[in-house]
């Protein structure tokens, strides 16, 4: 389901409606990383990120009910999947007392439920502790629905997804955005419907496949499209060269010749690394040897772009109004293999345009390069931004009403 126009990211905000006095379902990305021995939340930043909305939502006189998934329990209550720790940990960032809801929509849920005041926060337990919410059971949404009298989603990670909690309510009750989806929607879809040209787009990470769909829309919307990563080897079989043992999806090559035809047709500068950063293995000892992409000998397989790549990368970025990134340049996580990600995270952080990153592992190099303060926006949501930039419907952006 393809929708290109403007208007599939112009939607209302809970800034748009009244919220005092009402019950608030809140649909946050609460599903964070843990500390498998302990339990413990090894990273609060989703917990932080939901913040200014239910700050907000407290401030106008709302009740707000928190819901979220975490994890992947197999159905039914498993102490392991409880979100009891994040109900402590947003109590502590809230400096109030968080209700945990024993259940879902079971009797302990709907008694907090019908008892919150305005100004008071409880959790639901978790949504996956029932099969019916990935399968977006109408029943099971109507349940969740009833207990509130309007719908705030906020987790744009899970936007992609038709699930009752994402989607499936918003059937029954006014639904709207919250700040961390709304920013997400402005920013994503400003830097793609309506850019500061030229708009460069960055596309890289290990599979061609994975990233097909973006190329596509992109090159109907970009100025320069600059291909890096193990993707850009599919490219280089494509187009008869020799790339020894690097990663190639021959599945895809008449994919592949298809953009490139696509984007000259367009008009679209559609970039490949010149030169590639080669090893003979697969390991981080590996010595890097810089040689012509198409040109890559038996036995060696490309791991980063080179360094004239890296000039010419840099040169592009340097002259755009905005830049979209999705994907590194390399196997960054080996030394040897980081500089092409390093220098292209460097030029997008040195860049004046505005510069919208995709989660992912683009995100996880930029912050591990200490960039992320230089960037316009980054991602919370690595598969719904790659669905987003490719100009597909969300069903948990498509539910909430038209601004």
């Amino acid at each position: 389901m393809d929708n290109n126009s403007d208007n599939s990211y112009n939607k209302k905000s809970v800034t748009d409606i009244t919220v005092n006095g009402k019950k608030v379902l809140l649909r946050c990305d609460f599903n964070v990383p843990v500390d498998k021995q302990t339990g413990a939340i090894t990273d609060e930043g989703r917990i932080i990120a939901a913040l200014p909305t239910i700050e907000y939502l407290i401030k106008q006189g709302a009740a707000i009910i928190a819901c979220s998934h975490f994890g992947r329990p197999k159905g039914g209550f498993d102490a392991e999947f409880s979100l009891a720790p994040v109900a402590k940990c947003l109590s502590q960032h809230l400096g109030r007392p968080v209700k945990m809801a024993k259940d879902v929509i079971g009797p302990d849920a709907l008694k907090l439920a019908d008892e919150l005041q305005p100004g008071e926060v409880m959790l639901l337990e978790n949504t996956r502790f029932h099969k019916e919410e990935e399968k977006n059971d109408p029943e099971f949404a109507k349940k969740l629905a009833e207990m509130a009298d309007v719908f705030v989603s906020d987790a744009f990670g899970s936007a992609h997804r038709a699930h009752a909690s994402t989607e499936g309510v918003s059937h029954y009750l006014p639904s709207v955005s919250g700040f961390l989806l709304k920013t997400e929607l402005d920013n994503i879809g400003k830097a793609i419907f309506d850019p500061k040209r030229p708009l460069v787009a960055i596309l890289g990470g290990a599979k061609v496949s994975d990233k097909l769909g973006v190329i596509s829309n992109l090159i109907k919307k970009a100025d320069t499209i600059l291909i890096g990563g193990g993707m850009a080897y599919t490219f280089f079989k494509a187009e008869g060269g020799s790339i020894g043992n690097s990663l190639c999806e021959d599945g895809e090559i008449d994919n592949v010749k298809n953009c490139l035809q696509e984007a000259e047709k367009c008009g679209v500068k559609l970039m490949l690394p010149v030169d590639s950063l080669c090893a003979a293995e697969f390991a981080d000892t590996a010595s890097p040897l810089a040689v012509d992409s198409g040109a890559i000998p038996d036995g060696m397989m490309g791991l980063d772009i080179g360094p004239r790549s890296i000039v010419d990368f840099c040169k592009e970025i340097a002259a755009a109004g905005t830049i979209v990134w999705n994907g590194p340049m390399g196997v960054f996580e080996f030394p040897g293999f980081a500089e092409g990600t390093r220098a292209i995270a460097h030029a997008v952080a040195d860049s004046s345009a505005v510069s919208v990153i995709g989660g992912g592992d683009s995100a996880a190099a930029v912050r591990q390069f200490g960039l992320e303060d230089k960037i316009t926006h980054i991602s919370t949501g690595g598969g719904a931004s790659l669905e987003f930039m490719e100009g597909k419907v969300l069903p948990g952006i498509a539910c909430l009403l038209d601004a």
